[in-house]
This record gives structure tokens, C-alpha cells and sequence, in this order.
């Protein structure tokens, strides 16, 4: 999982609330191989219309925000089902945070294991950022998760609170895989003492 620490760059103003992880990543999608790419799939039935063809007023699609980093959205994103996809699908896009007043909370969950950082803001700091992005789509926005900070540019920070452990985990760029691994010598000698111990339980060949 990719480190995060500080993430200077301009932002996409989404303003659709309610954005559940079907929308994020439609259901029939699933069946995918991740190698093939979830950002293909990303906001497919949002961003497209009937018959596939991208829709130029979705923001995503908007030239000027080819390739930001930063998603901000609006209130209960990532609603809806417990599908990791939907994750995958922002972070294969090169999505690296998402600011919104409030997410679906196993998305929340789901984000900071796979290095996405989500940050929760007033509606009105939302608003105002919507504002700067949309009056230029180059104006840089920085996020300072050591600090715990979103600055837009030539404006004072906004601090954002996060779980003390989260911070630590995308800081180091830790996920659950790592976390277990750290503790491999200590499940083997617990395998190996409580084989001795209870031998009768290990089949035998």
C-alpha cells in the first residue's frame, strides 16, 4: 500500500450526494478481474450515457480535471452495499482522498485499508472548496495527514479529525496484510508450543 503523507494537487467538485458503492461501481462488474482495471468501470452508469458514450457534463470527464487526485463530494458517500470494489475502482483511478460531510462507514472502512484517504468536512467548508475547484480547475489543494489539515490555496488550513490508528496505518502505508506479518514469529511460536502442547490435534500423515 502506497504511503500517505502530503498530497498537493487540485480537486474534483462532485456535487452529488447519496453516491452509493453500486454507483461507484455497478454490480455486473464484479465478475472482473481487478488486473483488467476498475476505473474502467468507475461511475459507469453515472458517467456514460444509454448507449456508452461519456458524458461531458460529468466531472470526471472534464478535461480540466484529467487525472486529480482528490474527489470532493457530498454528504453519505459510498452508501450502500460492503463491496471492496468500489474502493478499487476510485484508487485504480488514481484517486488518492475523498472529501465529503459524511461517508457510508464500511466505505470508510474499506478506503483506509487500501491507502485511500477519507476526510470529513462541514458541508460548508465542502461547499466553499466546490467553489474554488469550480473557478479554477488548476487551484492546488493541500492535505496534510500528519498535520491533519486540508489547505486550499492561499486560504488557512481546516483541520479534520481521523482515528489515531487509521492515520498511523496510511502514514506508514500499512495494511492488514502487513499488520498481521509484523506478528509472524509470534503465531509461529505459538503454533510450534501449542503443537507440542496438544500434538493429538495435528493429523497425521
Amino acid at each position: 500500500m502506497t504511503p500517505f503523507d502530503t498530497l498537493t494537487a487540485p480537486a474534483v467538485p462532485l456535487r452529488l450526494a447519496n453516491v452509493d458503492t453500486d454507483q461507484l461501481l455497478p454490480g455486473r462488474f464484479l465478475r472482473k478481474p481487478r488486473s483488467d482495471g476498475y476505473d474502467n468501470y468507475l461511475f459507469h452508469d453515472v458517467r456514460r450515457g444509454p448507449d456508452g458514450t461519456p458524458r461531458p457534463d460529468f466531472p470526471l470527464n472534464d478535461p480540466r480535471w484529467a487525472g486529480a487526485p482528490i474527489l470532493v463530494a457530498d454528504r453519505n458517500f459510498g452508501g450502500g452495499s460492503s463491496r471492496e470494489g468500489a474502493v478499487y475502482a476510485l484508487v485504480d483511478a488514481g484517486i488518492r482522498a475523498v472529501i465529503a460531510p459524511s461517508f457510508g462507514d464500511i466505505f470508510y472502512s474499506n478506503a483506509i485499508k487500501n491507502g485511500l484517504l477519507p476526510i470529513r468536512l462541514p458541508i460548508a467548508e465542502v461547499e466553499r472548496l466546490w467553489a474554488i475547484a469550480e473557478a479554477d480547475s488548476t487551484a492546488p489543494l493541500t492535505i496534510d495527514l500528519t498535520a491533519r489539515t486540508v489547505r486550499p490555496a492561499n486560504a488557512e488550513p481546516v483541520g479534520f479529525e481521523i482515528d489515531a490508528f487509521h492515520r498511523a496505518c496510511l502514514l506508514a502505508g500499512t495494511d492488514d496484510i502487513d499488520l498481521t506479518l509484523a506478528h509472524a514469529d509470534a503465531l509461529a511460536g505459538f503454533e510450534r508450543a501449542d503443537h507440542a502442547a496438544r500434538s493429538w490435534r495435528v493429523p497425521s500423515a
